[in-house]
């Protein structure tokens, strides 16, 4: 059974998982990955999901404001034995839930072009591209997507 906790980034559970996914991170960005690590630290997140599988933490996923009607979402990770099982919709589904409630209008995130399961998990999940936002503009492996939620 999946269960989705909602918590904030001093959870050790999320600290840990996000350890995973930043040395996932590490590999497939290679020498891109100190300009996007910069952007991805976790210090003051109020607002992180933590999925549990038979109460073993194997996913998670955060949302951050990034402007007064825009949550950005963040730190998306499943462990690889646990993928293929609708945690990450799961997860993502729980951010924007949450987001919705605190009044956002709509998420958007940025993945890398060497996640090709992130994308696809977004496009599922009706995300559409949009231009690269922000830090994020002009990075030729970047991808970004909004979704309206209100």
């Amino acid at each position: 059974m999946i269960n989705v906790v909602r918590t904030d980034s001093d959870n050790q559970d999320f600290i840990h998982l996000v350890k995973h996914l930043d040395a996932d991170l590490a590999e497939r960005d290679g020498d891109d990955h100190p300009f996007y690590a910069q952007f991805n630290k976790i210090n003051k997140i109020k607002y992180a999901v933590v999925a549990y599988e038979n109460s073993k933490p194997v996913g998670c996923g955060a949302i951050k404001e990034y402007t007064p009607n825009t949550m950005e979402i963040k730190r998306m990770y499943t462990l690889p034995e646990s993928r293929g099982k609708g945690i990450a919709s799961k997860v993502l589904t729980e951010l924007e839930t949450w987001a919705a409630e605190l009044s956002y209008e709509k998420c958007i995130l940025e993945t890398g072009k060497k996640q090709p399961e992130a994308i696809a998990l977004y496009k599922k999940n009706g995300y559409k591209p949009i231009p690269n936002y922000g830090q994020y503009a002009g990075i030729k492996n970047s991808v970004c997507f909004e979704k309206e939620i209100k």
